[in-house]
């Protein structure tokens, strides 16, 4: 049975556009007949995955999403005096195994892969010393028996232990993500605008009327909610067992979760919010998302409290038809209750205690 941790947050965002659709404008979706801004869960994501509280609590267990290992591969045996052909028969004959290779580049004879692969640290140092072993000229096993010597269903990599991989070359070694990120939403009617600028030439001469420069950008603005779902069990698990670390990883989600966000257009409209509200629940029952709380837009003013009111009120609702959907919970309520800090010794004890 599967312990899981639950959270639910609601964030208020002023005039900003942190993840743009393909016409750089803030991305949207239909909700209960209503449109509302939204945030893709690939966005927030990356957004956890290059929070500081990821890079400096988690430190030397992150992965890297790259199409680059046989560059790095080859810079790696350059390093050591082998000479270039030699590193780049080796390098290929090892970045193959996290995916296929494209033709080489006429320029340089660099090779990329043709997908994304999720590397953990163990799995490139493996990788790095594959290599060396080629260039030695040590027998090598046959290509499936070859990747066993990299390749690993569970290790110390929290990133990709949480959010999953997909490798084409080898579906056995894909791993199962941990934690599920939904898609955040706005809780009201909420649309993208559109804001004309114009920029002066700084050495313009007074006679001379007009800007240096017109154009125009999207922004938007509302209260999100977000909900993630970990399961405690499978963290552990991906992590080779090791449950210190899952703690740890779950300890800096929720520290990022609450103080993150996607970093679109940030430079031009300094988006730094952090969570109104977070409930962090734990338990063995089945988990759901409250986000039935909002498909019809709130109205009430103000919005903010009127979003943490409906979220409380369809929570009650749920589990009492449903039976009571956790164990025990957390809430962090700015100017209400609740620290931060409560949220995260809640979910490191989660996954202790899972």
């Amino acid at each position: 049975m599967s312990t899981f941790l639950q959270f639910h947050l609601l964030t208020t965002y002023g005039p900003s556009n942190p993840n743009r659709d393909d016409q750089g404008r803030p991305k949207q979706a239909m909700v209960g007949g209503s449109p509302r801004l939204r945030m893709s869960s690939q966005s927030v994501k990356r957004a956890l995955r290059e929070s500081a509280f990821f890079e400096l609590d988690l430190q030397g267990n992150m992965g890297i999403r790259t199409k680059r290992l046989f560059e790095k591969l080859v810079e790696h045996l350059d390093a050591q005096g082998v000479p270039g052909d030699v590193a780049s028969e080796a390098a290929a004959q090892v970045a193959e195994i996290f995916g296929k290779l494209e033709a080489p580049n006429k320029a340089d004879g660099n090779r990329v892969a043709s997908t994304l692969a999720f590397v953990s640290p163990e799995e490139w140092r493996l990788a790095e010393d594959l290599a060396g072993k080629i260039v030695a000229g040590e027998d090598m096993p046959k290509e499936k028996d070859l990747k066993k010597l990299v390749l690993r269903h569970a290790d110390g990599a929290v990133d990709i232990a949480m959010f999953g991989r997909m490798l084409a070359a080898d579906a056995d070694f894909n791993r199962d993500a941990a934690v599920q990120v939904a898609h955040a939403i706005t809780t009201h009617t909420a649309q993208a605008e559109e804001d004309w600028f114009s920029a002066v030439d700084d050495l313009n001469k007074a006679e001379d009327t007009g800007a240096g420069h017109l154009g125009e950008t999207a922004f938007g603005s509302g209260v999100y909610y977000q909900y993630v779902c970990v399961n405690a069990d499978l963290l552990v698990d991906n992590l080779d067992g090791d449950r210190d670390l899952a703690a740890k990883g779950a300890e800096a989600l929720a520290r990022a979760i609450a103080q993150t966000s996607p970093r679109g257009k940030q430079n031009s409209f300094a988006h730094h919010p952090r969570a109104h509200y977070v409930l962090a629940e734990k338990g063995t029952q089945a988990p759901r998302d409250l986000s039935g709380a909002f498909f019809s837009p709130i109205r009430e003013q103000p919005i903010l409290d009127s979003s943490v009111a409906s979220l409380v009120r369809t929570r009650d609702d749920i589990d009492e038809a449903y039976g009571q959907a956790w164990d025990a919970d957390c809430i962090m309520h700015v100017g209400v209750g609740g620290t931060l800090d409560e949220i995260v010794l809640f979910a490191g004890d989660a996954v202790r205690d899972a």
